[in-house]
């Protein structure tokens, strides 16, 4: 695919200095507006559109910083990051959704081998990370969405901590329980996407990939009775199941996230493991509707093109759709950013290519 154009991404003091604007993680526009995150902290990011003289945006900025732990009751202290992979946007709700990961520690340059061996030993649990929040959007006088507590019966709510998270749900699963203890970088669970549609949402999994396929779990989260501050899962179908597997062949690849266009997801792959490529765009026609197949072949799978990447930068993790007037394109945000992404200033580039229909 080719790179159209590039728009600088201005984040405020603050985010830069917690490196928000450098580890990119996902993006969804809201009219305007993108909502953005990185997977450093626990906030998401409100950026809105700057335009030329003749309307086309050449930029994003005017920063507003929502904390996730303002909002909603987190697991662990609200400063703590969440790693947050994922944003969606439907019907009047913003959704952002944790890694679900455990991760393992680095090895740290010049480090003795005795201390190298143990911190590769040693694996992290870290709560935030374990979360999926929903969060209600009105519009404000001026026209721009903004994420609040509560709109009416309307409440900004949780799903995790209290041992009813995505990957508690797991537990038992034929095929993705053998990977819930092993870190995200090992090939194990990794959350990654995030895509609404309707009632329900779709989850991308990085990894774990079998033997090739990729992994996406489609639930349908609703309003728990008992407390309007927290979310359960609601039945998916007259069996009564709560989450539904779907596998597709990437072609060896894992999911770096997930946007809705149409009845159709727009999927970005990349590895499970760390490494920096191939990246591709997928798109899965049909994805949404109620008789999408459980295993996807590559031949009903469509794709795109791919996309650049960096040796060990310019890491493609969040895309999201801009309806233009002259065509529809993606735009696309880098984690770990090469240099030349990088202005004197802050800001931070990211990519826009035309997507075909």
């Amino acid at each position: 695919m080719i790179v159209e154009r590039r728009v600088a991404l201005r984040f405020e003091h603050a985010s830069r200095e917690a490196e928000t604007h450098t580890n990119l993680s996902a993006v969804r526009r809201d009219g305007r507006c993108l909502w953005v995150a990185g997977d450093e902290t626990a906030t998401i990011e409100r950026l809105t559109a700057e335009t030329d003289g003749e309307g086309r945006v050449t930029g994003y900025g005017g920063q507003v910083s929502v904390a996730l732990g303002d909002l909603v009751p987190l697991p662990a202290a609200a400063d703590e990051e969440a790693d947050i992979e994922g944003i969606a946007r439907s019907d009047g709700w913003l959704w952002a959704v944790g890694s679900h990961s455990l991760k393992r520690k680095k090895i740290k340059p010049g480090q003795p081998d005795r201390k190298s061996r143990k911190r590769l030993a040693t694996i992290v649990r870290e709560e935030n990370r374990f979360i999926l929040a929903r969060l209600p959007l009105v519009t404000r006088a001026d026209g721009l969405p903004e994420a609040v507590a509560a709109d009416g019966d309307r409440t900004a709510a949780v799903l995790g901590g209290r041992g009813d998270s995505l990957t508690d749900l797991l537990a038992d699963d034929p095929h993705l329980a053998p990977f819930l203890a092993i870190p995200s970088k090992d090939n194990g669970i990794d959350i990654e996407g995030i895509a609404a549609h309707g009632d329900r949402l779709y989850i991308g999994l990085r990894g774990p990939v079998l033997r090739g396929w990729a992994v996406l779990v489609e639930i349908r989260p609703g309003t728990d009775p008992r407390d309007p501050r927290r979310l359960r899962l609601e039945p998916l179908g007259e069996k009564g199941e709560v989450y539904r597997t779907h596998f597709l062949d990437l072609g060896g690849l894992g999911i770096r996230d997930l946007c809705p266009h149409g009845d159709d997801l727009l999927i970005l792959t990349g590895p499970s493991m760390d490494l920096d490529g191939p990246v591709r765009l997928v798109r899965w026609p049909g994805a949404v509707t109620v008789d999408a197949a459980d295993v996807v072949p590559a031949g009903e799978l469509e794709v795109l093109g791919d996309l650049p990447y960096g040796d060990g930068d310019d890491h493609a993790e969040g895309i999201a759709v801009l309806d233009e007037a002259d065509g529809t394109r993606l735009l696309v945000v880098y984690d770990s950013p090469s240099p030349e992404r990088l202005s004197p200033g802050g800001d931070v580039l990211a990519d826009v290519v035309r997507l075909g229909r």
